[in-house]
């Protein structure tokens, strides 16, 4: 397998940063916990993810499927560093992108039916993508084939294979660690977290913490705050 082990995984115990070393957006003063992981670290990994991706494709160009909306700002970078690595390398990576959107939350409680919406162009790639490999961005997804999240994806992949991809890759930049381990793992990861509601680097509560830069833990104030 050409699976890339990511760094250590954050553990259960891990403290966290305190919110007074960084700079975050007044308006979320009071809301958050702690800052889990920084938003330079989180820009580093995702460029060593997009290195890791250019080695693993070769020949082919690439259709990135970015799943919205908390895989935005993921993707946008992402796709950033690839570019910047086909700037500099001999080989021009041909990149086309779409959008799916999940939703799979209310407030904080995943629901049981998730929706899928969008994708409509994937049909224009029908004959057309035997030489692309397909990459699926996402912002985070359970180790456990919980409610919701793992049965999404194999509906996503089942979608994708229709059109004969040459590959297709999943990249995520969270996964959310659960007592069960067990169930559908993305190629590749940025960052194994412990179960725990997060939230920014464009991951919601809400539609609120879209605009901060970290991955913060909200806290129950911040819940209430914005619960709808």
């Amino acid at each position: 397998s050409d699976f890339k082990m990511p760094c250590e995984p954050i553990s259960d115990n891990w403290p966290g940063y305190s919110l007074d070393l960084f700079t975050y957006p007044q308006h979320y003063y009071g809301d958050l916990e702690y800052v889990l992981i920084p938003h330079g670290i989180i820009v580093d990994r995702t460029e060593r993810l997009a290195k890791d991706i250019v080695q693993d494709i070769g020949d082919n160009d690439i259709v990135v499927l970015c799943v919205l909306k908390g895989g935005y700002k993921f993707c946008a970078d992402l796709v950033e560093h690839i570019k910047n690595l086909s700037r500099n390398s001999e080989r021009f990576i041909s990149m086309k992108v779409d959008f799916v959107r999940l939703k799979s939350y209310h407030n904080d409680q995943s629901m049981q039916d998730m929706q899928i919406m969008g994708g409509d162009d994937l049909s224009k790639l029908t004959g057309k993508v035997s030489c692309f490999c397909v990459l699926l961005t996402l912002f985070f997804m359970f180790c456990k084939d919980i409610v919701g999240t793992g049965r999404t994806m194999k509906v996503l992949l089942n979608t994708i294979e229709k059109y004969k991809p040459k590959m297709i890759k999943v990249a995520s930049l969270l996964v959310k660690r659960t007592s069960q381990p067990d169930g559908y793992r993305p190629d590749y990861y940025g960052f194994e977290i412990p179960d725990l509601f997060v939230v920014g680097y464009a991951l919601d509560y809400n539609e609120y913490f879209r605009d901060l830069n970290h991955i913060c833990v909200i806290n129950d104030h911040g819940k209430t705050k914005y619960r709808v």
